[in-house]
C-alpha cells in the first residue's frame, strides 16, 4: 500500500487524468439526454473536454486551468448548456488554486465562486413557481456552499502547507547555524591548543637550555652535577615532545573537539611540581597557599597554572643571575588570589605587553586572554624596588 501511495505522489498528473477520464465517461452518459442535433449537444461536447482538460492539467497549470473552466463556465451561459456533471471540475479547480495558485488565481476564484449559483440561477430559473425571493435566495446560497467550502479547505491547505514548510526552513537554519557555531568551536580550540603548544615549548625549552648552561658551566668541577643536569635536559626534552605530538596529532584532525585524545591539562595541584621543577633549573622561588584549599572549575586551574608557568619562564629569561620569585595562592569564599614576584632586573613593560622577548606574541597577551576567558581581572608590571609582579584574581564564577 505504501508503494502504491508513493507511486501517485510521484505522478500526480497521471492521477488527474484519470479522473479527467471518469469525468469524461459520466458526462457523455449524462449528455445522452440532450436534444439530437440541437446546440445544446453541439456547444456541450467542446465545453464537457475542456472541463475535463481542466482536471487533467489541474496541477501542472492552475492558474491557467482556473481561467478555461471560467471561458467554459461562459460559453455554458452563452449556448444554453445547463449545469451537469461536467461542472464538478468548477469545484476541483477552485479547490487547487486556493492549494497551490498564485494569491490572483485564489482571489479570483473565490470571487467566482460566491457568482457562480446566483449566474446560475438566473440564467436557467425554475421551471415551477417558488414561494418568492427568500426561498430562491436560500437555494442560491446553498448551491454557493460547496464552492466556497472548496476554497477555504484549499486556502487553508496552503496555510498549513507554509506553516510546515517555515518549520522546515527554521530547522534548517538552525542546522546551518550549528553548524558554523561548531565550525566557531573548533577554530576557538584549535587557538587554544596553539597557545598551549606555545606554553609547553616554551616552558620545556627554557628548562633545557638552563640546565644545558649549567651543565657546560660545572662539566669539568662537578661531573655528577653535569650528569644530573644531562638527564633533566633528557627527560625535559622526551616530555616537550611527547606533549608536542599529541598536540600536534589534534591540530591534524581538524576538529579538536571530536578528537578521542586530548592533552592532560595541569591544574593548582601541579604548581607545586612546576615550581620544584623551576627550583632544580637554579631559580630560588617561594610558594605559599593561603586559605582553605578546594576544588575549582577546570578553566580556572588551568588559568592559574599557565600564569605560573609564564611568570617563571619570563623570570628566568629576564630575571638575572641572581633572581628570586615568590608565588602566592589565596582562596577566597568566591574565586582564586594569585601573586608572582620576582626581584630581577626584569624586562621593559611593553616587551611583556608585546608577548616576551621571544616575539611570539604570547606573553602578557596570553595572560590577558586567559584571565579574562574565566571573567577574571590581571595586573602586571614593574615592582617600585625593581623585578616584575603579576597578580590576578580568578572568580569562581565568570561575571554575566
Amino acid at each position: 500500500m505504501q508503494r502504491l501511495y508513493d507511486f501517485l505522489r510521484r505522478h500526480p498528473t497521471g492521477v488527474d487524468s484519470f479522473w479527467a477520464v471518469v469525468l469524461l465517461g459520466l458526462s457523455g452518459v449524462s449528455m445522452a439526454s440532450f436534444p439530437k442535433g440541437g446546440l445544446e449537444r453541439v456547444a456541450g461536447v467542446p465545453i464537457v473536454l475542456g472541463l475535463c482538460l481542466v482536471v487533467a492539467l489541474r496541477r501542472r497549470a492552475p492558474e491557467k486551468m482556473l481561467l478555461l473552466a471560467i471561458a467554459m463556465g461562459v460559453a455554458q451561459l452563452g449556448t444554453g448548456v445547463g449545469p451537469g456533471v461536467m461542472n464538478f471540475a468548477m469545484l476541483v479547480i477552485v479547490f487547487t488554486v486556493a492549494t497551490v495558485g498564485e494569491r490572483w488565481a485564489s482571489r479570483l476564484a473565490l470571487v467566482c465562486s460566491l457568482c457562480a449559483a446566483g449566474l446560475s440561477k438566473i440564467r436557467w430559473p425554475a421551471e415551477v413557481p417558488r414561494a418568492g425571493w427568500a426561498e430562491e435566495v436560500f437555494i442560491v446560497v446553498v448551491l454557493t456552499v460547496p464552492f466556497v467550502l472548496a476554497w477555504v479547505l484549499g486556502d487553508s491547505m496552503r496555510t498549513r502547507r507554509a506553516y510546515f514548510s517555515q518549520l522546515e526552513e527554521r530547522a534548517a537554519r538552525l542546522e546551518r547555524e550549528r553548524e558554523a557555531q561548531s565550525k566557531v568551536a573548533v577554530a576557538a580550540e584549535r587557538a587554544r591548543i596553539a597557545r598551549e603548544l606555545h606554553d609547553v615549548v616554551a616552558h620545556n625549552v627554557s628548562v633545557m637550555v638552563v640546565q644545558a648552561d649549567g651543565a657546560a658551566y660545572v662539566m669539568d668541577a662537578a661531573p655528577d652535577q653535569a650528569k644530573q643536569a644531562l638527564e633533566t635536559i633528557s627527560s625535559t626534552g622526551r616530555q616537550a615532545l611527547a606533549e608536542m605530538r599529541r598536540l600536534l596529532g589534534v591540530l591534524r584532525t581538524g576538529d579538536a573537539q571530536e578528537s578521542g585524545e586530548y592533552v592532560p591539562q595541569p591544574d593548582v595541584g601541579q604548581i607545586e611540581d612546576l615550581i620544584e621543577q623551576v627550583r632544580q633549573t637554579g631559580l630560588a622561588v617561594d610558594f605559599k597557599i593561603e586559605g582553605t584549599p578546594r576544588s575549582l572549575p577546570s578553566g580556572v586551574e588551568l588559568t592559574a597554572y599557565r600564569i605560573v608557568q609564564e611568570a617563571l619562564t619570563n623570570t628566568r629569561k629576564h630575571g638575572g643571575p641572581d633572581a628570586g620569585a615568590s608565588v602566592r595562592l589565596v582562596y577566597f569564599d568566591d574565586g582564586l588570589g594569585l601573586l608572582v614576584e620576582d626581584d630581577g632586573r626584569g624586562a621593559a613593560h611593553e616587551l611583556y605587553e608585546d608577548g616576551g622577548a621571544d616575539g611570539a606574541g604570547h606573553g602578557m597577551i596570553g595572560m590577558r586572554e586567559r584571565v579574562g576567558m574565566v571573567g577574571g581581572t590581571l595586573d602586571a608590571g614593574p615592582r617600585p624596588g625593581g623585578g616584575f609582579r603579576i597578580s590576578a584574581l580568578l572568580p569562581l564564577k565568570p561575571a554575566h
